[in-house]
């Protein structure tokens, strides 16, 4: 019509978006359908494991017993104590995994001792018993069932708690090693530069993350679930409480090592979070052999019965105590159920925790208005 102004189109975000996400989707596709994501992490771990059996193999050869046994014996029990609070204080933070879960997937009436019971059991077992989606997706069912929570629901959970622990593990490593990079060059024996370089990307990574899930409601899904990835101050929430979780299981390793040569906190938590991945990538229960010969050898400057010393202990504090505690509680719960005749639920098999399918929702669509001006 004569007058009226025609406001040039702009491309909708959406568009601009689509390319990437069905590049991605294709890839994700081609790996679960043509190589097989399982075969794919069954190498990686047979890898990992060949490897840090070599290495431990190699180092252990040369460890004296009856030093390690005096250097356990000897070890501050102040030391210990700390260490005991801190390892204390990241099973308390893990309770929040769940309970953040829980509360994006809408499942407000599920109360905190009842996220607590779920996310402490089910990691202490999950860490020692290894394959921890599946043993720990099948804690929480047991769990979380006493609520009517589905096996979907239970895969929701999983899922948004690993959110957390790799958006937490990214975070620290990426600020980490932005500020010590020569504490990963002890890992992965690569030079400083291109370390600090990989930490900034990563960083770069979360922060379009961040960007990304704070513009709209994003949506992952495929074959029957999908959830909807917290909002972009929830994603900090989420990056907060994993950050919290490594701070204290990191102190925990820190009051453990030998106190002499110093080399700092910052340092000794990048090299204990890249040892935990490692050993998480394995698939060995609680990192089993993999944990400990990657900081073995980062930790070199350090004696090394004092610091094998180290590293027992933690396992003592971090795995077995937990995993006895949670075998105990589950236990009892599972013997009060019996005693009021509480029937177990039925486990299903859990659906696929790996979505290869991005959404976000349509805005509305606008009304136009019609009529004549």
């Amino acid at each position: 019509m004569p007058g009226t102004v025609t406001e040039p189109m702009e491309p909708k975000q959406k568009d601009r978006e689509r390319p990437m996400l069905d590049g991605l989707h294709r890839a994700a596709v081609f790996c679960d359908q043509k190589i097989g994501w399982n075969r794919i992490g069954v190498v990686l771990s047979v890898a990992i494991i060949a490897i840090a059996a070599t290495v431990l193999y190699r180092i252990l050869r040369t460890i004296n017993a009856s030093e390690v046994v005096d250097a356990i014996v000897t070890t501050d029990w102040r030391d210990i104590a700390l260490a005991a609070a801190f390892v204390a204080g990241g099973y308390f933070t893990l309770t929040f995994y769940d309970l953040f879960a829980l509360r994006t997937i809408g499942r407000r009436e599920v109360p905190y001792w009842g996220a607590a019971l779920a996310g402490f059991t089910s990691y202490s077992v999950g860490h020692n018993v290894g394959a921890s989606v599946l043993t720990g997706g099948a804690v929480r069912y047991r769990v979380y069932s006493a609520w009517g929570l589905t096996a979907i629901e239970v895969a929701k959970i999983c899922f948004l708690a690993g959110l957390t622990f790799w958006l937490g593990n990214a975070t620290v490593l990426g600020l980490g090693i932005a500020y010590a990079p020569l504490a990963a060059s002890a890992i992965d024996q690569l030079p400083a530069w291109l370390n600090r370089g990989g930490a900034l990307l990563i960083l770069i990574v979360l922060a379009v993350y961040v960007t990304w899930v704070w513009q709209r409601p994003r949506i992952v899904g495929r074959e029957g679930w999908s959830v909807t990835l917290p909002d972009g101050p929830l994603t900090l929430l989420q990056i907060g409480i994993g950050i919290v979780d490594l701070c204290f299981c990191a102190l925990a390793m820190y009051m453990l090592v030998p106190e002499e040569p110093n080399i700092g906190f910052v340092t000794l938590a990048v090299i204990f979070v890249s040892a935990t991945l490692l050993g998480f990538a394995s698939h060995a229960p609680g990192g089993l052999g993999v944990f400990d010969a990657a900081m073995l050898v980062a930790l070199w400057q350090f004696d090394k019965e004092d610091l094998l010393a180290g590293l027992l202990l933690f396992r003592l504090l971090y795995y077995i105590v937990p995993f006895a505690i949670s075998l105990l509680i589950l236990g009892g719960r599972e013997l009060l159920l019996a005693l009021r005749g509480t029937p177990p639920p039925p486990i299903p098999q859990l659906p696929s925790l790996a979505p290869t399918d991005v959404a976000s929702p349509d805005p509305p669509a606008r009304e136009e208005k019609s009529g004549a001006r």
